[in-house]
């Protein structure tokens, strides 16, 4: 989720109200308020997807969702399971051998060059897009802050609008832009079965801001206690973890970057079992590095407040350290 940035950067530290200690009160996760999970999404997908290929076409579809701040999700997703009789199966005897079965190959997404028809992990979150709530969304995209997902996708017919134009492709994930709206989908999320992206309006540019970072420790933390916000997000899939190589942690601005130190020491939360989500908090540092800190407790019940010290990149937060 992550691409350092080149070592010769200088950091730029902050105006002095940057320094200003940002704390927020958030909604609880729901696994640790005790929230139902919410359903799969809808088996007939496909049929909506042709649906949507053609909403895609004349921009009909309108809709809008009421815009929620909270920093917290409601609800995890479960993965689309197979249906009973899927599961069942079919006796060896019923199957057909004279025509062997044909499947479509996967769509292989491009790293550079002109994208011309969505791929399948995008096309999935734009189909739900006009039928979902803000909630159902926030359920959905759970990468994202929660308050970001319900700012992001106001628009509908906006976003609609600049997924038709062909898109851009780059290491860092695929852009989506018209004279108005910008949308990105994150290379990690590419590769998924269910891509949320990143909007921008006005002609701005895509950027993270404090809730990303709260949001980076809240999951790797949800993770460590074995709470994760949904069962997929695991590490070899959704990196939060700045990686050892390049060396570019340099959060003190020495000129002389070092590994991540927590890509190399990643047990150094051994024994946690709870954090305190409504106690999230964070405050700019140097550059693109913020200190979020977390109370949090381990096995014997005590309770400490740890600093993750994490860096912003071109695919978001990643967690370079934390306190002992």
């Amino acid at each position: 989720m992550w691409a350092a940035p080149g070592s010769e950067q200088t950091p730029i530290g902050p105006p002095p109200e940057a320094e200003k200690r940002i704390v927020e009160v958030d909604c609880a996760l729901p696994k640790l308020c005790g929230r139902e999970q919410e359903s799969a999404r809808d088996d007939h997908r496909a049929v909506r997807r042709a649906a949507r290929r053609a909403v895609l076409g004349g921009l009909a579809v309108t809709s809008a969702f009421a815009l929620v701040g909270c920093d917290s999700t409601v609800g995890i997703p479960q993965d689309d399971a197979p249906s009973a009789v899927a599961a069942a199966g079919t006796p060896a005897a019923a199957v057909p051998t004279a025509t062997p079965a044909t499947t479509t190959p996967s769509v292989v997404v491009p790293t550079s060059g002109t994208v011309r028809e969505l791929p399948q992990a995008v096309q999935r979150w734009a189909d739900d897009l006009p039928t979902s709530t803000a909630e159902q969304l926030k359920t959905k995209c759970w990468t994202i802050a929660p308050r970001n997902v319900a700012d992001m996708y106001g628009n509908e017919q906006a976003i609609l609008a600049a997924l038709a134009q062909p898109g851009t492709a780059t290491s860092n994930g695929i852009t989506w832009q018209n004279r108005g709206t910008t949308v990105t989908v994150e290379r990690a999320a590419l590769d998924t079965e269910y891509a949320c992206p990143r909007v921008a309006t006005g002609g701005a540019e895509i950027e993270y801001n404090d809730a990303d970072a709260r949001h980076t420790v809240r999951r790797y933390l949800a993770r460590f206690v074995g709470k994760p916000l949904d069962p997929a997000d695991k590490e070899g899939t959704y990196p939060l973890v700045c990686p050892a190589a390049p060396a570019a942690w340099d959060p003190s601005g020495t000129g002389k970057p070092v590994a991540a130190p927590l890509a190399n020491n990643p047990g150094k939360l051994t024994g946690a079992t709870k954090f305190a989500d409504q106690e999230i908090s964070s405050k700019a540092l140097r550059g693109d590095y913020l200190a979020v800190e977390v109370p949090v407790t381990n096995s014997s019940g005590v309770t400490q407040t740890r600093t993750f010290t994490v860096l912003a990149g071109a695919q978001g937060y990643c967690i370079g350290d934390v306190s002992a």
